[in-house]
């Protein structure tokens, strides 16, 4: 009787710092300002709702994906397709932060660069690319 409640207690805590964890989360995503920004650039504004129950359905379903270690089950064309349209979310995440905290014009004004800002950021994105590949590669 006293492991069942001390295993109650710690499920509770879990639950308790879980929820904190994806507040702050959430919290992030709505600070910076990730869905007004994508459906203003994809001019979907009316659909704003749609994109804000997907993100929470996505973390949800996610976490309960990876809790229950629940097979997606869709094969490698799945599998590319999922790591495709979780790559563009966290790097349209990783962008809104980086022009929250003003990183790309303190940098352009820092180093005096006029012209080839896109080349700068491209190469910003495929430095990040290849540095995953490398990770993910060494790690298995």
């Amino acid at each position: 009787m006293k492991e069942l409640g001390v295993q109650a207690l710690l499920g509770l805590f879990g639950l308790a710092g879980g929820m904190v964890t994806a507040a702050g989360v959430f919290a992030l995503i709505t600070v910076i300002g990730i869905i007004p920004r994508l459906a203003g650039r994809s001019r979907t504004g009316a659909r704003i709702h749609t994109y804000e129950t997907a993100i929470c359905l996505g973390g949800i379903l996610g976490n309960l994906a990876d809790i229950y270690h629940v097979p997606l089950g869709l094969g490698v064309p799945g599998e590319i397709l999922y790591g495709l349209c979780s790559g563009v979310f966290v790097g349209c995440l990783v962008m809104s932060l980086a022009e929250t905290v003003n990183v790309i014009p303190v940098m352009v004004k820092r180093s005096r660069l006029r012209v080839g800002i896109q080349y700068v950021v491209l190469a910003f994105a495929i430095g990040k690319c290849i540095g995953s590949i490398i990770f993910f590669n060494s790690s298995f």
